[in-house]
């Protein structure tokens, strides 16, 4: 069972309010999602490829991520989200921005690393494949739709059109 902290729109937590994945999250409440764009210092971007059991599977995404876990700040999240889903330990992360989608909120982070390009770990279950690709090319997996989270961009002027 994963436990969740609740949270009010505004990214402040409800004292007392616990949730639980997989249930129904009460009207006026919100969990917090970490998103982190992964950056690699000669200036290219990790996609990772989704499990084709998962929602949208067989895509690709421009984030590692997933929901905090009870107690967890969005920064502790974001980086054992990063470490589970691709090997990386981010020593350091920016957050990059916010953003509130149903009963989601979003903390958005960016993680620029020097990680061996060549040893990226995939999460059973969550991925199946990565790949490291320019500026030009994310543009391109974006426009083609072969990317299932693009939230992030918003927040990044380099990754704006």
């Amino acid at each position: 069972m994963e436990l969740w902290d609740a949270y009010d729109e505004n990214f402040n937590r409800i004292e007392g309010a616990v949730l639980e994945r997989g249930k129904p999250i009460p009207a006026g409440m919100f969990h917090l999602v970490a998103d982190i764009l992964v950056r690699h210092t000669d200036g290219s971007y990790l996609l990772m490829k989704r499990d084709p059991h998962k929602m949208f599977g067989g895509m690709w995404q421009a984030s590692a991520g997933g929901s905090a876990l009870r107690g967890e700040s969005p920064l502790a999240c974001a980086k054992r989200e990063l470490f589970e889903e691709t090997g990386i330990a981010a020593h350091t992360m920016s957050e990059i921005g916010r953003d509130r989608a149903e009963n989601r909120l979003y903390a958005e982070f960016l993680c620029v690393t020097d990680h061996d390009k060549q040893n990226i770990a995939l999460q059973a279950g969550e991925t199946v494949d990565h790949l490291w690709v320019s500026r030009k090319e994310l543009l391109s997996f974006k426009e083609r739709g072969l990317l299932c989270t693009v939230r992030i961009f918003k927040f990044l002027d380099e990754l704006n059109n």
